[in-house]
């Protein structure tokens, strides 16, 4: 049978999942926050700079074409393939804390996947463009189907380009936990941080890739809740 979603007092039961979303993200974001702004008041030993860290590893790595860009800003670190270029955040470029030197050379990590070809990169930037449409169009296409007396084949439509929103969050956690792994292999190869500085850093690393498993929960919920409320059900006759 389909499912209608109602529970007590015509109360859409599947909100909850929308609720247990956000609470994860929620705590994922409290979590991060926390760490990082804890290590980026630990300075470390070596007076090391991320982009200083950044360069050593590269250049070690043999990535001299790869640039190292400070943003107008205290967020949105990145590595950009299309430039082959890291930007890291003001406060991460400039600062000699262990959160910077981590978030640093977790960028480089990603500059190293793409140097090398690491496959789920690859996979991740070619999902980028459908990924994209899926998430502004997959809610759109189901409202529609439904406002069109429940058009099923839109309705399934919007559901599968969700999917690839959801495809694209699942593909991203082992990018991002490949990238870290490389962190803080280098930073260890390199003697970047000392031991319990590494410690630190690997605290700040597993707090970031939280995140990133708490948007793919998130995401999953949400697809979950769309494939009960519209999956298999027809406007009644």
């Amino acid at each position: 049978m389909p499912y209608y979603g109602y529970g007590f007092y015509g109360f859409d039961v599947t909100y909850l999942l929308v609720i247990l979303g956000a609470l994860i993200c929620t705590i994922a974001s409290a979590v991060v926050n926390s760490t990082m702004n804890k290590y980026s008041k630990v300075r470390n030993m070596r007076g090391m700079t991320g982009a200083e860290a950044a360069r050593q590893i590269l250049n070690n790595e043999g990535l001299y074409n790869v640039q190292i860009e400070c943003l107008n800003s205290n967020q949105g670190d990145h590595y950009d393939p299309s430039s082959n270029t890291v930007r890291l955040s003001a406060q991460n470029f400039n600062g000699c804390s262990v959160t910077a030197v981590g978030v640093a050379a977790h960028e480089c990590g990603h500059a190293i996947q793409h140097a090398t070809g690491y496959a789920f990169l690859n996979f991740r930037s070619a999902l980028v463009p459908v990924a994209n449409i899926g998430s502004k169009l997959g809610l759109p296409l189901i409202l529609l189907g439904v406002l069109l007396s429940w058009n099923n084949v839109l309705i399934q439509i919007g559901i599968w380009a969700f999917s690839l929103a959801v495809l694209f969050q699942l593909v991203t956690l082992p990018v991002e936990f490949n990238a870290s792994a490389r962190a803080v292999s280098k930073i260890e190869q390199f003697n970047l941080l000392s031991a319990e500085e590494t410690g630190g850093c690997k605290k700040v690393l597993s707090a970031a890739a939280f995140t990133y498993v708490a948007a793919a929960a998130s995401a999953i919920l949400s697809l979950l809740r769309l494939v009960l409320l519209f999956g298999g059900r027809r406007r009644d006759d």
